[in-house]
């Protein structure tokens, strides 16, 4: 895989959106291992944009691995100051859910709670299936929810 290569513009606006990041992941001092690989992948999957410090003291060493990371990962380097990298790749797309039309809301015990009109005794607590249709107002009744009214000019539309 290549790295990917940014426009210094690019490059600007990605170092001013990760100043205020933390490192996500740390090179210690056996280097670039296969869990090191791992876990920066995991983190550009998840946030797209990240730090990452290596406790290394030969300036060559860090260089070579910022360039072996990004090369590696398909991610692009966007910043080496000191011990502490930045890598950008873009966060890649996730599936989107099925319709929630084709399924009905699951039934849920909800427990409700009459208090006594004199205030003297112990109030009623009383559990209730509420299916998907139906809803609890606000005095405590079961209602069957009703369907949205459409304009006739939106029904035509769709």
């Amino acid at each position: 895989m290549t790295a990917i290569q940014l426009t210094p513009a690019q490059r600007k606006e990605k170092r001013g959106e990760a100043h205020h990041l933390d490192p996500v992941v740390t090179i210690g001092d056996q280097g670039l291992t296969e869990a090191v690989f791992k876990e920066t992948d995991l983190a550009l999957k998840a946030h797209g944009l990240i730090k990452v410090r290596m406790f290394s003291d030969a300036r060559p060493d860090r260089e070579a691995a910022l360039a072996a990371l990004a090369d590696r990962l398909d991610a692009a380097a966007v910043q080496h100051i000191g011990k502490l990298f930045v890598l950008w790749r873009p966060i890649p797309e996730k599936p989107k859910a099925a319709d929630h039309d084709e399924r009905a809301a699951a039934p849920r015990v909800v427990k409700i709670l009459k208090f006594s009109n004199n205030g003297r005794n112990r109030p009623q607590i009383k559990k209730v299936t509420v299916y998907g249709n139906q809803r609890v107002t606000a005095g405590g009744e079961i209602k069957r929810a009703k369907k949205r009214v459409t304009s006739v000019k939106k029904k035509a539309a769709d």
